[in-house]
């Protein structure tokens, strides 16, 4: 009888097929986990309980008020000390001395000793005050008890009792008597309360002046946002500027630095103060230093500004509420007052808000305006703003040349007797010889004002936006003159240059709007040439000097500064058509915006106070497009487009033509005619520059085999 052989482990070589045994494995428990050690789970015990955050807000709350106690006593010690010594007279001449103002540390100095001789004469007065003040004693008390027995013989006299006369004096004894009690019944527990009810006046006088390290103050009180600015803080942050000399004439000044302040006014959305800097240090070393500045204010960078007034050796620091910048300064007045007028002359256009919070008007009689900064930071927005205004005084023409081309100026037809819409290079020209057109203008107006000096012009802006493309435009004329470029044989250049040379004399005014100015497309003669020069966000600090001048940059003008994205419409103006305060050469101002619908409800305003324009389009809307060449044109030098703005500027270019009925569909019939198609792009539909170039070269070619066919 066989029986089966059951192995308790796995055999090396174990047979194959139906004739193998059952085999059973056995797999061992897992063994235990060792036991975490006491002093381990002791450790991280504590741990947990150190790091708690309970713990922590506790520890800070015992750590802020045992400070606020013991400093309060260094506040109170050090008040008292100052009362009855000269050392507060003292730091006062240090800090004149640090100053270089002599005849303030002189001044302080006999204050000193005034102090001295008036100390040293109550010293004297107390050598014989003892044997006064014994004499006086004795004196009152023989008074006063004179004065009760009187009263007790008065009443014995009354009542006709002789032991009256002691009445008085009984009772004012018997008085005395209760005193004392009450004052043995109260000293023992005024001795057991009164040390904490003096040390609870040395915390109420710490946490006042939050006498404690910033990390043991609580949250809403700590250093951080919305801390307000006082002279404590702003000298503090002076001094740890790492200026070394602005540091060691704060140390030497002691606590008294704040004399360096002026008073500190509230000034809109912020406060303003001027800060007299001591002898050997520069107004620029304080200017390079924004940043660091801002930090120790408890601001971001944006949110201090560094200017220099009139007064030498001085700073004027505008410091805004945390975040205040970052709130909308609201509706423009053009959106909000339909009665609202313009007068070219006497006039001046709401732009916005300074920093201050107050209205920023600025006047636009007989100043060539210059408009400049990154791209889609609100550059045309400013611009259109102030031509909007403007067009509220029916006297005034426009030609208006937007070589942008996507409807931006579109609400000006009507108003505009010229109006140019495009990137293309033949937009371009169409915008040079529309400022030439303008130079012939003021030539003759000029020379019909020789004629008669009392003749009255009509204001003529002539307005372009995305300059920099006419200054950069390759193409050339028929007598090889470029349109564009920097030199004297650039037509563009030429008449722009001959406009501000004598355009305002006959109130022909030239209006320009850049982005990312270089010597190459805003040359320096005609960026000088402007008369109100503002600047949105910028790269760079030279850029910022091509913007405004030298002179505005080094008194403290700071558009790269700005924060890209985030201050969008914010311009720093340069200018003496707008109110700039004493001493500055710029301003900074927050601009309106005037969305599309407002600005084209404005503009119907404007063309109701006219007789009727008939604008001038840059194209003849009644020939034949070439409707792929439009697509290659509205794309300019982008590599590529989304459909939507290609039909966007298409439609921009001649609505007559790419109306309603030119849909993205349309479009992609349109390229795939010539072998290309829009792609995606992350997920979004666009048209590519070099495909559409590539069909325009198919259909080229396709039609010089036909014709060779």
């Amino acid at each position: 009888m066989s029986e089966n052989v059951v192995h308790l482990h796995k055999p090396t070589d174990p047979p194959a097929g139906d004739t193998a045994p059952t085999v059973l494995t056995v797999v061992p428990d897992t063994p235990p986990a060792a036991p975490v050690p006491l002093w381990v789970r002791s450790g991280r015990a504590v741990k947990t309980a150190v790091t708690h955050e309970t713990t922590k807000t506790t520890a800070r709350a015992v750590a802020r008020h045992g400070l606020y106690t013991f400093n309060g006593g260094r506040i109170v010690a050090r008040r008292t000390w100052d009362g009855k010594t000269g050392a507060r007279y003292e730091r006062m001449i240090r800090t004149a001395e640090a100053a270089g103002n002599l005849e303030a540390a002189e001044e302080w100095e006999e204050r000193l000793q005034r102090f001295r001789a008036a100390r040293h004469h109550r010293r004297m007065d107390l050598l014989h005050s003892p044997v006064e003040a014994a004499k006086g004693i004795a004196v009152g008390t023989g008074v006063s008890i004179g004065v009760l027995v009187a009263l007790g013989v008065v009443m014995a006299i009354n009542n006709h009792d002789v032991t009256d006369v002691i009445t008085p004096l009984r009772a004012t004894i018997e008085f005395i008597a209760l005193l004392i009690r009450i004052v043995q019944v109260v000293w023992g527990p005024a001795l057991t309360i009164g040390p904490f009810l003096a040390l609870l006046a040395l915390w109420t006088v710490g946490s006042k002046q939050q006498a404690a390290p910033q990390w043991a103050l609580p949250a809403n009180v700590r250093s951080g946002e919305g801390e307000p600015i006082t002279p404590s803080i702003v000298v503090k942050a002076l001094r740890d500027l790492g200026v070394p000399a602005l540091r060691n004439a704060i140390k030497e000044m002691g606590d008294a630095g704040a004399s360096m302040l002026g008073p500190i006014r509230i000034a809109g959305c912020g406060v303003e103060v001027d800060v007299t800097l001591p002898s050997g240090v520069a107004t620029n070393e304080v200017q390079a230093k924004r940043r660091k500045l801002a930090e120790n204010l408890t601001r971001h960078e944006h949110e201090v500004f560094i200017t220099i007034p009139e007064a030498a050796r001085t700073v004027r620091l505008w410091i805004a509420d945390s975040g205040a910048l970052d709130e909308p300064i609201g509706p423009s007045p053009l959106v909000t007052d339909e009665t609202m007028t313009a007068n070219y002359k006497t006039g001046k256009a709401p732009w916005g808000q300074d920093l201050r919070g107050d209205a920023a008007a600025i006047s636009l009689y007989q100043r060539h305006l210059l408009v400049t900064g990154l791209s889609n930071q609100g550059k045309t927005a400013a611009l259109r703003a102030l031509a909007l205004w403007l067009a509220l005084d029916r006297s005034v023409q426009f030609w208006i040349a937007d070589l942008k081309g996507i409807g931006d100026w579109a609400p000006f037809d009507g108003i505009a007797e010229v109006l140019i819409e495009g990137p293309a290079d033949n937009h371009c020209i169409q915008a040079t010889e529309m400022a030439e057109d303008a130079v012939e203008e003021m030539n003759r107006r000029i020379e019909a004002r020789r004629k008669d000096p009392s003749i009255v012009f009509p204001p003529l802006i002539v307005l372009v936006d995305e300059a920099q493309k006419a200054f950069m435009c390759p193409a050339k004329g028929e007598d090889g003159r470029p349109y564009g470029g920097a030199k004297a044989t650039s037509r563009y250049f030429m008449a722009v240059r001959e406009i501000h040379n004598q355009g305002r004399a006959v109130d022909v005014l030239m209006w320009q709007g850049t982005q990312d100015p270089t010597d190459q497309n805003l040359p320096k003669l005609v960026r000088e040439g402007a008369h109100t020069r503002a600047s949105l966000v910028v790269g760079t600090e030279s850029q910022a000097e091509m913007a405004l001048g030298a002179k505005a940059v080094n008194a403290g003008a700071a558009p790269h500064l700005l924060r890209q994205g985030l201050d969008k419409g914010t311009l720093v103006v340069a200018s003496d058509g707008i109110a700039i305060p004493a001493g500055q050469a710029s301003i900074t101002v927050r601009t309106h915006f005037i969305d599309d619908e407002p600005a084209a409800e404005i503009a119907a305003r404007a063309k109701a106070l006219r007789d009727g324009v008939a604008t001038l389009r840059a194209v003849d809307r009644g020939e034949e497009r070439d409707a792929l060449a439009d697509v290659a044109d509205v794309l300019g030098d982008a590599p590529r487009l989304r459909t939507n703005e290609v039909l966007k500027r298409l439609h921009a270019l001649d609505p007559s033509t790419y109306g309603d009925q030119w849909t993205n569909d349309r479009l992609k019939s349109l390229l795939e005619e010539h072998g290309e198609e829009p792609k995606k792009s992350h997920g979004v539909m666009v048209v590519h520059r070099d495909h559409v170039l590539r069909a325009l070269a198919n259909r080229d070619a396709e039609g010089s085999a036909s014709a060779a066919e």
